[in-house]
This record gives C-alpha cells, sequence and structure tokens, in this order.
C-alpha cells in the first residue's frame, strides 16, 4: 500500500495574465521507508511538485495523501502541525550566515517553541546522525559545500519527520561530495526508516541511491517503475534521453580509465 499517493494533481501559474501550466495531472504511489527518485529536464515541474507536497505552494486540485492525511484538506493550524512530518532539503542550503552550525539546526524548534533542554538533546543527536558533532560551534562561512548540506539535512530532520523531500541537493556539489551525501542519504533511510522523495536531474544520484523511480516531462509522469527498467528499458522520450546522457557518459570514463572501449 502507498505511503505517498499524489493523484490528479494540477498546478498552472499566470505569469504577465497568461496562463503556464506546469503540472497537469500526476498521478505518483511511492511506498513507505523507500528513496523514490524523480527525474525530468529543466521545466519539466519538479520543484513545483516538491512545494506542492509540502505545500509551499497550493495545487489548482488535485490530493496529496500522506500517511492517510490529504495534506490538502487542511487549515492553517493542522498544516502547520503536518508540515512537521515533512522535512525538505534545498540545493542552495538555505542557511543562516550569522548564526552557528549548532543555531541553524535548531532553529525550527526554537520557532516552534521547544524547551532548551529538549532542543540541546534533540540537536546533538541529529548533529551526531549526520557527522557534525565537532562543528556545531562553527559558523557556515568556515564549511564546506558538503558539510553546509549536512546542516541542511540535519535542519530538516530536527522534527523527526517521517518524510525528507530532497530538491535537487546535490546539484551544487562536486562527484566526491555528491557520493557522501548520497551515502549519508542511504544511512539515514536505514537507521530511521524514513521515506526520501528524491528530486534531481542527476542520473547517477537516482541509479545509486533508488530502487524506484518516475519520469517527470512538461509536468506529467510520462514513465514509473524500477531505476533498472527505466534505465535500459526507457519507455518515453525522456526515459531515452536520460538513458542516452547516462550510458555515453559512462563509456566515456571507462575510456579514460582504459578500461573500455568504444
Amino acid at each position: 500500500m502507498a505511503y505517498i499517493e499524489i493523484s490528479n494533481l494540477y498546478k498552472t501559474y499566470y505569469p504577465h495574465g497568461q496562463a503556464l501550466p506546469v503540472l497537469r495531472g500526476i498521478n505518483l504511489s511511492i511506498y513507505k521507508g523507500e528513496i523514490f527518485g524523480i527525474i525530468g529536464f529543466s521545466g519539466a515541474g519538479k520543484s513545483t511538485l516538491a512545494r506542492c507536497i509540502n505545500r509551499l505552494e497550493t495545487p489548482d486540485k488535485g490530493s496529496i495523501i500522506i500517511g492517510g492525511t490529504d495534506i490538502l484538506a487542511l487549515g492553517k493550524k493542522e498544516l502547520r502541525v503536518e508540515r512537521r512530518r515533512i522535512g525538505m532539503i534545498f540545493q542552495t542550503f538555505n542557511l543562516f550566515e550569522a548564526k552557528t552550525v549548532y543555531k541553524n539546526i535548531a532553529y525550527p524548534l526554537v520557532i516552534s517553541g521547544v524547551p532548551k533542554k529538549e532542543i540541546k538533546r534533540r540537536v546533538e543527536e541529529t548533529a551526531e546522525l549526520v557527522g557534525l558533532t565537532d562543528k556545531l560551534d562553527i559558523y557556515p562561512g568556515a564549511l564546506s559545500g558538503g558539510q553546509k548540506q549536512r546542516v541542511g539535512i540535519a535542519r530538516a530532520l530536527i522534527n523527526n519527520p517521517d518524510v525528507l523531500l530532497s530538491d535537487e541537493a546535490t546539484s551544487a556539489l562536486d562527484p566526491q561530495t555528491t557520493l557522501q551525501i548520497l551515502d549519508l542519504l542511504k544511512e539515514i533511510n536505514e537507521k530511521t526508516g524514513i521515506t526520501i522523495l528524491m528530486i534531481t536531474h542527476e542520473l547517477e544520484a537516482v541509479k545509486y541511491a533508488c530502487q524506484r523511480m518516475a519520469v517527470l516531462e512538461e509536468g506529467k509522469i510520462v514513465e514509473e517503475g524500477s531505476v533498472f527498467n527505466i534505465f535500459n528499458n526507457p519507455e518515453s522520450r525522456t526515459g531515452e534521453l536520460f538513458a542516452k546522457v547516462f550510458f555515453r557518459l559512462n563509456n566515456e570514463q571507462l575510456c579514460k580509465d582504459g578500461m573500455y572501449t568504444i
């Protein structure tokens, strides 16, 4: 049974008074505890979908059911509570440069009025989970890109959410750091059982971290299934283009390593 069930989801923007459909009837099922990937080219609607799932954007119509709760049917007070179940990691880190790592991680708890003693316990526990125990007194300016993203991950986890949305979380990182962050997300998934929705255009990230995925094209899910099947037998134009790029890049790398020739 699906833990996240998205049905008939539509979202249209109106720049300069002109209708711009971005999501055109999204239907998607995600199981509890899995790392599920969504790939698509720029402008396919990936980030809009993520923002609809956590209600930073309100869809025109449709339903988003998470753990039996339709979040589109919630009022403001109920939504504030429900949002604590949904953590989000951003591409640009979104850290407070004038606050220490400790205060950045603690921020969601502070604004929720959690007692200081409980904040300290949870920050230290989460910092240990993401490998930042020795960085709590440091300011973001002294951190590497990977360490900054770890702070972002810790802040997203501080409320012990059931769902973690990763919106292009590794796009600004170098390949080695990307691998470290993906390993961290897989480790967190294994330790906590959290459901992770990985929204990205990075083929390697999906292939490395996910077992199932969906392909988003012009605001529609055009393909959904196992990562293996979609990469090896794509049924959509976007899936085929991604697969071609993936195999070409891997073949080129193998040639450089002297392991394969084309």
